[in-house]
């Protein structure tokens, strides 16, 4: 809990489409600094379509990270310092593979800096196991039929055969 009483919350915001490894690592490191993680799934984007759908994107998530107990994952489309106030949330955390992500990370930061000063930002480096892995990535093995069952949970790689029909290699065997 932090000084007043309040417990610290962060905000982890993201597409999740779909969810990784890498992602639920960095949320379960997150549990394990403040007192309750709200993850935010971004349900309308003015940049970008998913290949999941926000409803399904939410429910790979929760059905991913249904073993952290001080974890919730809900759907939001606002601003993210908005829906960080909107929660109580103290803090942003985000995950860093590489320089790329460091250098439009640290940008968003600054805005958000600028909309909202009483939010921190927080940076999680990557586990090394999982520092190349993108949803992206991902998703374009998922979509030409090959195994992603190493980098996303079970359910993913169930989503992916009925969205994509890929298969996995255990179904060939």
């Amino acid at each position: 809990m932090s000084g007043a009483g309040r417990p610290r919350v962060a905000v982890c915001p993201g597409s999740y489409d779909p969810v990784t490894y890498g992602h639920v690592d960095i949320i379960a490191r997150a549990a394990g600094i403040f007192d309750e993680v709200v993850v935010g799934v971004v349900v309308g984007s003015t940049r970008k379509s998913y290949m999941f759908d926000a409803e399904e994107r939410i429910r790979l998530l929760q059905d991913s990270v249904a073993h952290l107990d001080n974890v919730r994952v809900e759907g939001f489309n606002m601003l993210v310092t908005e829906y960080a106030r909107q929660v109580g949330a103290c803090a942003l955390v985000k995950g860093l593979r590489a320089i790329s992500d460091f250098d439009y990370e640290f940008q968003m930061a600054q805005i958000n800096k600028g909309l909202a000063s009483e939010i921190e930002t927080v940076y999680l480096p990557a586990s090394a196991k999982y520092s190349f892995l993108s949803s992206s990535g991902v998703r374009e093995i998922a979509v030409w039929g090959g195994s992603v069952d190493d980098w996303v949970p079970p359910n993913v790689v169930a989503a992916f055969r009925r969205v994509a029909g890929t298969h996995t290699e255990d179904e060939e065997e």
